[in-house]
């Protein structure tokens, strides 16, 4: 396996805490109901878990291209049918017609059948002695495909995928040496599900900050995919802006792949319609776009309440706050 190098605070426990498997499992449920309440989710143990999580992908994937060898696990394989599932489910569930333009109603019908089988799609994932997580876990998965109502997508509904596939390393279904994959492999495959499901049913953007956000659905991939490009030879920041770059490298790069979507769905110059990543473009190292995502990921998505009040608690991810 490539390096398993860890970010300064952050242990391999990001990655699987089977070491302590007794955890009393519980349906998540939401703690955070009002704005003073954050303070509990930036002292409680799941910040501190899924920051770790996070982090430690973010290490592991520097300076490698997606098309790179790792380990592909039986897990890893079955989460990736897991996804071919709900992809192979949308084919089933055409939109339909109807006066509005955006948030086609046949995204309920799709997400009805994800709501109904979450569980034993997750079941088939878990090993035998882990079966019992299966309803906990289920609860994010369901979470992060966007919101049956509103039928909207957005970086709360990205951070819920973040903390499934946290849970399964918690209970050591997913290993340190699934750590590409992961990335990859996994929430590569669940980007390109969700931009699917984002384009067949014209979902609107969760809470988008339109021109001012970084991008109308993802942010996750922005930060793993600039610390593949560190210490890069030739590709700078300045260079993701050029449509070329972007068509001949998007296989290797997670980055890319967001650029070149972005290039597909939006029209007009590229300043105007995505300003705060044309702004990335002028910093003049991969690391400096890596530190200064990071930094925005936790103010503008986690430290955020709109965001966090739907953010779901459990034994896996625990609003109690860190031990000392």
């Amino acid at each position: 396996m490539a390096e398993t190098d860890q970010p300064s605070g952050c242990s391999s426990d990001s990655i699987t805490q089977d070491v302590t498997p007794n955890f009393n499992f519980m349906v998540p449920k939401n703690e955070i109901n009002m704005v003073p309440d954050m303070g509990k989710w930036k002292r409680s143990q799941a910040y501190a878990d899924y920051m770790g999580f996070v982090l430690t992908l973010n290490e592991g994937v520097k300076g490698k291209k997606l098309t790179c060898e790792y380990t592909i696990s039986q897990t890893v394989e079955k989460l990736l049918g897991l996804l071919d599932t709900l992809d192979r489910w949308i084919d089933e569930t055409p939109p339909i017609d109807q006066p509005s333009r955006f948030g086609n109603q046949a995204f309920r019908t799709w997400y009805a059948k994800l709501d109904k089988n979450a569980e034993a799609l997750l079941a088939a994932v878990l090993p035998a002695d882990k079966q019992a997580a299966a309803p906990e876990i289920a609860v994010y998965l369901k979470e992060s495909v966007g919101n049956q109502t509103r039928i909207d997508y957005g970086t709360g509904h990205e951070a819920a995928f973040a903390a499934f596939l946290c849970c399964l390393c918690k209970v050591g279904a997913l290993q340190v040496d699934d750590q590409l994959a992961i990335v990859f492999k996994i929430f590569d495959k669940y980007l390109q599900v969700m931009r699917k499901l984002q384009k067949t049913y014209r979902m609107e953007p969760a809470g988008s900050q339109g021109v001012w956000g970084l991008d109308d659905f993802q942010f996750l991939p922005f930060i793993w995919g600039s610390s593949q490009f560190i210490d890069h030879p030739t590709l700078e920041p300045r260079h993701f802006i050029d449509k070329k770059v972007v068509n001949d490298n998007h296989q290797d790069y997670m980055f890319l792949e967001c650029i070149k979507f972005i290039n597909e769905m939006k029209t007009g110059p590229f300043a105007e319609h995505s300003n705060q990543l044309w702004n990335i473009s002028a910093v003049p190292s991969w690391s400096k776009v890596n530190q200064g995502l990071i930094k925005m990921y936790k103010a503008e998505c986690l430290e955020k309440f709109p965001v966090i009040q739907h953010f779901k608690f459990g034994s896996l991810l625990s609003i109690q706050p860190v031990k000392p």
